[in-house]
């Protein structure tokens, strides 16, 4: 009897758990796996509105990627985009969180007015660039005006649109990522710190050797969100350029909408979005397990 009850306790332990995630499962499966395996399928059709089924074609949606032009353009302005945004978001969040990592009445206030910019829309935010950039009549060209450089019209210029776009991205998104450092912070142990100032570890010796390697662990995380967050950008390219001057602003989930909601071509839009996701599995799943193997959790 006494074995029977036994087992019995034992497989309702080993079901509970299961019976606690299934919600959870079931979300994830209906929203994400189904999601990707279909992508999958009709990335290998020709799909368009209007057809009562999709066509099998297999990979000439792939090979005709690969030999586009602007396909190639696209996805040199994705990472270059990529490369202006998260490094400079990364620095710029943890310098907002050592400067508001410490107590006091305006603390609070301060908090939340870096972190407000990215609860915005980033269509209010583009909007609100979109005048700031404007030629002879923005806030920036009446600057550059004011300081004899003439008006520069950024948004028009192939050189300079991605740059511009990546400054607005940055002020957005620093905040973001000032939260997330901000925990890592306050979760260090003071009595590390004050060991290493006694040590005479002060200054950019006590952050160079015990806050940045402490902070590996969430810096790893951050960097992970920071550059997944790049690649999932179409809103401000939507008010801001549309894609103008001749593609140079175009980003890849951007070209992903063109396809399927400008173009209605849906075979090609998800073979768009089938490459987005392997492009950010070989960016970031190497360099996670990389730097994963370099960092001691506590």
């Amino acid at each position: 009897m006494n074995t029977l009850q036994t087992t019995s306790g034992q497989r309702h332990r080993h079901w509970v758990p299961w019976l606690l995630l299934f919600p959870s499962l079931v979300i994830m499966l209906v929203f994400t796996v189904y999601p990707v395996v279909r992508s999958l399928f009709f990335s290998l059709t020709k799909y368009r509105l209007g057809m009562e089924a999709p066509e099998m074609i297999w990979f000439e949606n792939y090979q005709r990627l690969m030999s586009s032009a602007i396909f190639h353009k696209v996805i040199a302005n994705t990472i270059v985009f990529a490369m202006l945004t998260v490094l400079p978001s990364m620095a710029i969040g943890l310098a907002l969180a050592l400067m508001v990592n410490r107590k006091g009445r305006q603390v609070g206030f301060i908090r939340t007015s870096y972190f407000y910019p990215s609860v915005m829309p980033m269509i209010a935010i583009a909007s609100v660039w979109l005048f700031i950039y404007m030629a002879q009549n923005g806030l920036f060209d009446q600057i550059m005006i004011a300081l004899g450089l003439g008006s520069q019209n950024v948004l028009s210029n192939r050189n300079t649109v991605l740059p511009a776009m990546s400054v607005m991205y940055t002020w957005r998104e620093a905040g973001y990522l000032m939260v997330f450092f901000l925990a890592g912070l306050q979760s260090i142990n003071e009595e590390v710190l004050e060991a290493a100032m006694i040590d005479g570890a002060t200054g950019i010796k006590s952050f160079r050797h015990i806050i940045l390697p402490l902070l590996a662990p969430t810096t790893l995380f951050v960097s992970t969100i920071a550059f997944t967050n790049s690649f999932k950008l179409a809103d401000h390219v939507i008010i801001m350029t549309e894609g103008a001057p001749n593609n140079a602003s175009t980003l890849l989930l951007y070209y992903i909408y063109q396809q399927g909601f400008t173009n209605l071509n849906y075979g090609l839009s998800n073979t768009l979005t089938v490459i987005m996701l392997v492009l950010l599995l070989v960016f970031s799943l190497p360099r996670f397990f990389n730097q994963d193997r370099k960092i001691h959790y506590s």
